[in-house]
């Protein structure tokens, strides 16, 4: 079997892939599935190889639900185009940096981040459900291009919850609502995959068999959770959102502060 995975593992690791691409077609998190499971199912790779073998399956996942959301809901070509090109730069740069720094020593800051989101979302509860722009249009890219250098850094970086920062930053800081900013998150995440990718494989830190494989089950959980956002609106993707945004506080705060 691809690198000594017994078939039971595989399957078990096509499951999770499939949970991580539907979850995250959603409303983004798909990470709080997806990276545990290949850290279990390829115990015996090094990190580094595992952060960049799970890019693999992510991009594959990401397109495919990117591509549904766009052949549905119109989205601002020079504002994917912002923030999908440093998103992408900014990636790699994370990824060239994730075998040098101790990702531990980053994490209580993301939980504190996590919580911050959370409690904003919950807080508003009329928020991203209906859209309403904010900032002109010349503002609002000079902003959108350096949230997603910052957030596709961290992506290349650790990953954990890059989609609810994208998610969140749509909403919040410019005024979309939860189905729109989805849709153009799934864009900026396959870059942010991209750019990880170029790295770590230029690197060899990828299992491209296992990588490959596992994408397709990714790719099908993706395609599923598109469509049922969309025929769930934002209030769907806000109630998932919120619901992923407050696990991945409780994983991350566990990695962080106790199973250390």
């Amino acid at each position: 079997m691809l690198e000594n995975l017994t078939a039971v593992n595989l399957i078990l690791l096509g499951v999770a892939m499939f949970a991580s691409g539907f979850i995250d077609a959603i409303a983004g998190g798909g990470g709080l599935i997806q990276l545990p499971a290949l850290l279990i199912g390829l115990e015996k790779s090094e990190t580094v190889v595992i952060l960049g073998t799970n890019k693999v399956p992510s991009i594959f996942g990401t397109t495919a639900s990117a591509l549904i959301y766009r052949r549905n809901i119109k989205t601002d070509p020079k504002l994917l185009i912002a923030m999908a090109l440093p998103a992408l730069i900014g990636s790699m740069g994370g990824a060239s940096l994730a075998s040098l720094i101790p990702t531990q020593i980053l994490k209580p800051i993301v939980v504190a981040l996590l919580i911050a989101v959370f409690i904003y979302t919950w807080k508003r509860q009329q928020l991203g459900l209906i859209e309403s722009m904010r900032h002109g249009q010349s503002q609002r890219l000079r902003i959108a291009a350096a949230a997603a250098l910052v957030i596709g850094f961290y992506d290349g970086l650790i990953g954990p919850g890059t989609g609810s920062f994208l998610v969140l930053t749509l909403v919040a800081v410019f005024g979309f609502a939860f189905l729109s900013a989805s849709a153009i998150a799934k864009v900026v995440n396959v870059a942010t995959n991209f750019g990880a990718i170029l790295i770590f494989g230029l690197n060899g830190e990828i299992l491209w068999k296992v990588g490959l494989t596992l994408a397709i089950a990714n790719v099908a959980g993706g395609l599923l959770g598109a469509h049922l956002a969309l025929r769930g609106g934002s209030n769907l993707v806000r109630k998932v959102f919120m619901a992923i945004t407050l696990a991945l506080i409780v994983k991350v705060g566990f990695d962080t502060f106790i199973a250390m």
